[in-house]
């Protein structure tokens, strides 16, 4: 037996708001991650740029698991690669 498909006008108005928000939210993860991505250096990115972007495209886990985990923290006050002495 087919399983019947819910149609947009059979949604509610609630169901209907809170998916359009998903999948604003979605969009917005996905575009953030892209775009930090495109523009990162590669020495700024863990693991591979290759892997990201794979990675980017599974919806929801991609974008996020990349801006949580696949770039590295700028370092405060522009201090990339400078060591303090005596502190």
């Amino acid at each position: 037996m087919k399983a019947k498909r819910t149609r947009w006008a059979d949604l509610s108005r609630f169901e209907r708001g809170s998916l359009l928000v998903l999948v604003a939210i979605e969009f917005a993860l996905t575009s953030a991650a892209a775009v930090d991505l495109s523009f990162r250096a590669r020495r700024d990115v863990r693991g591979g740029k290759l892997f990201w972007w794979l990675a980017i495209v599974v919806q929801p886990i991609g974008p996020i698991a990349y801006l949580l985990l696949g770039r590295h923290r700028a370092r405060p006050n522009g201090a990339e690669g400078v060591v303090r002495e005596g502190t």
